[in-house]
């Protein structure tokens, strides 16, 4: 399992860990139960920046959490945000959308959707604050990877041989939903009713994410699987600071 741990670490950051495993899909189908908490670590990164640079100011605090989260993923996800955007936006056939996803070029649709990430995410974590903010950077990076683990533990490939395929597998599901009991458990014990209804609206919206790109591909990338990272964070925050601003935190 630590072959494993280390695996998904080196791939869904740019954290120097400089040890040499080979990648293959029996330790993918054993790392997808650290999604979560990779996400986790990553979160916490970003809610220490967000700490620290709340004591010069909120806006600047937010912004430095988005930065760190795009800097030690090497904008990952956010990559596969834009090229999904791109392909599912361009009204063309299932072929040509797969052409368009896998083109390394950003396209209109691409640019906006990136935009639209950083300003959402910095608009909700400068008006969430202190505490709420560090719970809320931190367990929406470890939901934002759970969604992305469920994509691929639960779906079928639209691109046989992509990079997206190597994690379609029937064995990752046992992965992943011990993972997923494990972090709800943590997930409730650090922020109650908040964390489970971010939790329940991001299952939701990923199934929705799930059945779209079927009927607009055929299937899932790892495009698709990023962009549902991504838009997964971004309901996660929003989520958190529904309950702070109209409901109750904590």
């Amino acid at each position: 399992m630590l072959k494993s741990f280390i695996v998904i670490l080196q791939f869904l950051t740019r954290l120097p860990v400089n040890i040499s495993i080979e990648f293959d899909r029996k330790l993918i189908a054993k790392g997808t139960f650290f999604f979560p908490f990779v996400g986790m670590i990553i979160g916490a990164i970003a809610a220490f920046v967000y700490y620290l640079l709340s004591f010069i100011h909120l806006d600047i605090a937010a912004l430095g959490a988005v930065f760190i989260m795009v800097a030690v993923t090497g904008g990952l996800h956010m990559d596969g945000l834009s090229d999904t955007a791109d392909g599912f936006f361009s009204s063309r056939p299932r072929e040509r959308i797969l052409e368009i996803m896998k083109d390394s070029r950003v396209g209109t649709f691409g640019v906006i959707a990136i935009v639209f990430d950083i300003l959402f995410k910095y608009v909700i974590l400068k008006n969430l604050g202190l505490p709420e903010g560090i719970f809320a950077i931190i367990l929406s990076c470890g939901i934002g990877r759970l969604a992305e683990a469920m994509l691929f533990s639960f779906g079928k490939s639209a691109r046989p041989g992509g990079m997206g395929d190597l994690f379609i597998n029937k064995g990752t599901r046992i992965y992943f939903i011990v993972s997923a009991v494990l972090f709800t458990i943590i997930g409730f014990w650090m922020a109650q009713a908040a964390f489970l209804m971010a939790l329940g609206v991001v299952v939701i919206f990923t199934f929705m994410l799930r059945q779209y790109s079927y009927r607009m591909i055929g299937g899932l990338t790892g495009d698709v699987y990023g962009a549902g990272c991504e838009i997964g964070e971004i309901i996660s925050m929003f989520i958190f600071w529904v309950v702070k601003r109209w409901i109750l935190f904590l």
